[in-house]
């Protein structure tokens, strides 16, 4: 009788049917039954009604000890109720975060969060029981591996960048043009194709597996890094922008999958800081890379070879891919999302017209029909875009997302990154035509901006578990700002070490504290399932601000300087269209460090 009584009990009492190999003692018996009932208790008084309880613990799909791990949990964090009886030590085993988690992993700030079976879409065993939970052991090496892959992906996507504008005077010869507009669209186009194509990109992560899209971006770039190289035979500008355009689309595919990887495979915490940071370190390392040895074929040999070499590393790096990413992180979801092809037609659109309306007015000129009117067009589809995504059911881009502190940090990183590409492009003509040094004269004074690169990106790693993500954010836009005014102001004819070293050694602190602040804060705002979003918002602001910022940039090189020929001033007036966005820049990151005292004080992200 006593028997059934207690059976009977544990039945009525959110008790999983699953029970462990091994015998529990009476006492590790009742203490599982009081934490169970006082758990059922406290649950139904808060919600006020027992068949409106709403806990996330399955009975058939969790065992007996995670329910127990999680009852304690729950006890402790949530109800905050130091009373609770000690559990035996065998139920009070930390699950070790020491080895790349598979995709099933819930991320959560909670140190005892188990599996919620039903809402992963993970279907029950044909026996009823539980699914196992996975865990993908990794030695270190291959760990390393894996981040080395996916964090190369980011040099490769600079150096692309660097390999074009160190030698484009010595490209443009090839194609019989000077007119620095069309020049221009060497950086212009293939900017313009990374920050259009990353947000959908990222979607197609989630839809089709990161591992796969990632992989398939390696390839992507390999192949139209070639053909960018081929384009020297027929000697039509065009058809090299084409290509770069396309091979634009490579590190598109690449940057959100890469993160979003980093997302799934890491908790947060301070080692998911560290991978961030080392990814955004990679990029001013790969634009000197990609500077240097564009220079030398250049100079020495041929700069198409630039591109081949370019284009085989990445072929490499696609087949490496396949074997160095674990298998867990190429899952696909059971249940795929849709595509939103409507909302992916019509954004697109917008983004490219608007972006080849900013970037054609330096050549044609504002009051040319064609060119505002392409804008107007291309405004239009971004608001239709704005519209769709607020009615559809799978939307590219969740407008509720979109809340005040991504809209913060999204601004931020629009005016620095912006700001930045203007500092870089005019940098570059300013040291190639105004001092008149050679491609690869220049590529080394900005080496610097590789041990910088590393040094602000152990910085950051720091200050992310140390200070408030806010405050990295705005010393990151005081970064960019004062980088950029010692670098527009310097005199035409002084020595490296006066105003462009210090100019090229502050930069890196704007880029590498900036986007892992941005990045790390999206990541931990966005469920798993949208890891490829959070990416792609940031990567998809940071190329395409500075796509259109060299447009707005050429325009007011145009407009503001009234002498064609004398080149320094119009260099200046560029760099001044860079300090006053560095400088909205830091209004913004002071805005949102100050709004985040007020709302939440000096609160430490949790690490």
């Amino acid at each position: 009788m006593t028997r059934r009584t207690t059976l009977n009990l544990a039945a009525d009492l959110p008790i999983p049917t699953f029970w462990p190999p091994c015998i529990l003692t009476t006492q590790e018996f009742l203490i599982v039954v009081s934490l169970t009932a006082m758990d059922a208790l406290t649950t139904d008084s808060r919600d006020g009604a027992s068949e409106k309880k709403s806990s996330i613990y399955k009975a058939r799909h969790i065992s007996l000890q995670s329910r127990v791990e999680s009852i304690a949990a729950e006890s402790m964090y949530e109800y905050n109720d130091p009373s609770m009886p000690d559990l035996p030590a065998t139920y009070k085993q930390h699950k070790s975060t020491s080895y790349i988690l598979d995709p099933n992993y819930q991320r959560s700030f909670e140190p005892y969060e188990p599996y919620d079976a039903e809402a992963m879409d993970i279907p029950p065993s044909p026996t009823g029981l539980e699914a196992p939970s996975k865990l993908i052991e990794m030695s270190t090496m291959r760990e390393i591996l894996f981040v080395a892959v996916c964090a190369v992906s980011h040099l490769m996507t600079q150096a692309a960048l660097g390999q074009a504008l160190a030698p484009i005077d010595i490209i443009a010869e090839d194609f019989k043009t000077k007119n620095p507009g069309e020049m221009s669209w060497f950086i212009a186009g293939y900017s313009l194709t990374v920050g259009t194509f990353i947000l959908i990109s990222g979607r197609l992560g989630d839809i089709l597996g990161h591992k796969r899209v990632f992989a398939f971006g390696y390839a992507w770039l390999g192949v139209w890094s070639c053909f960018a190289g081929f384009s020297v035979y027929p000697k039509h500008q065009i058809f090299f922008d084409f290509c770069r355009a396309m091979q634009g689309i490579g590190p598109a595919l690449l940057l959100p999958n890469a993160l979003a990887l980093f997302g799934r495979a890491y908790p947060p915490g301070i080692r998911k800081n560290i991978v961030f940071s080392l990814f955004g370190a990679c990029a001013p390392a790969g634009f000197v890379i990609g500077a240097t040895f564009g220079s030398l074929f250049a100079q020495l040999a041929w700069w198409p070879w630039a591109f081949w070499s370019y284009g085989i590393a990445s072929l490499g790096l696609s087949v490496a891919s396949f074997f160095i990413i674990p298998k867990g992180l190429s899952e696909r979801p059971l249940q795929r999302p849709g595509f939103d092809w409507t909302g992916s037609a019509v954004g697109v659109a917008g983004l490219v017209l608007v972006n080849v309306a900013f970037n054609n007015a330096p050549l044609y000129g504002w009051k040319t029909p064609h060119v505002y009117f392409v804008l107007i067009i291309g405004l239009l589809c971004l608001v239709g875009f704005g519209w769709i995504e607020m009615r559809a059911i799978n939307p590219i881009l969740p407008m509720h997302a979109l809340n005040s502190t991504v809209g913060f940090v999204l601004a931020c990183v629009g005016v620095g990154w912006g700001s930045f590409g203007i500092w870089v492009f005019y940098s570059w003509r300013f040291l190639e035509q105004i001092r008149g040094d050679t491609p690869l004269s220049a590529s080394a004074q900005f080496s610097p901006a590789v041990l910088c690169g590393l040094l602000a990106a152990g910085m950051t790693g720091f200050m992310l578990t140390h200070t408030p993500v806010s405050f990295v954010m705005m010393i990151s836009m005081v970064a960019f700002c004062v980088g950029i005014i010692i670098a527009g102001t310097q005199p035409a004819h002084q020595i490296y070490w006066g105003q462009m070293f210090v100019s090229v050694v502050i930069m890196p602190f704007g880029m590498d504290m900036s986007f892992p602040a941005a990045t790390v804060i999206l990541s931990n705002h966005m469920p798993r399932e949208h890891q490829g979003l959070a990416a792609s918002l940031v990567n998809t602001v940071v190329n395409y601000s500075i796509s259109i910022a060299l447009g707005i940039a050429g325009t007011v090189e145009v407009y503001a300087n009234k002498d064609p020929a004398n080149t320094l001033w119009g260099i200046r007036c560029a760099f001044f269209t860079a300090i006053g966005l560095s400088a909205t820049g830091v209004i913004l990151g002071a805005m949102f460090f100050i709004k985040s005292m007020v709302r939440e004080g000096w609160k430490v992200m949790d690490h």
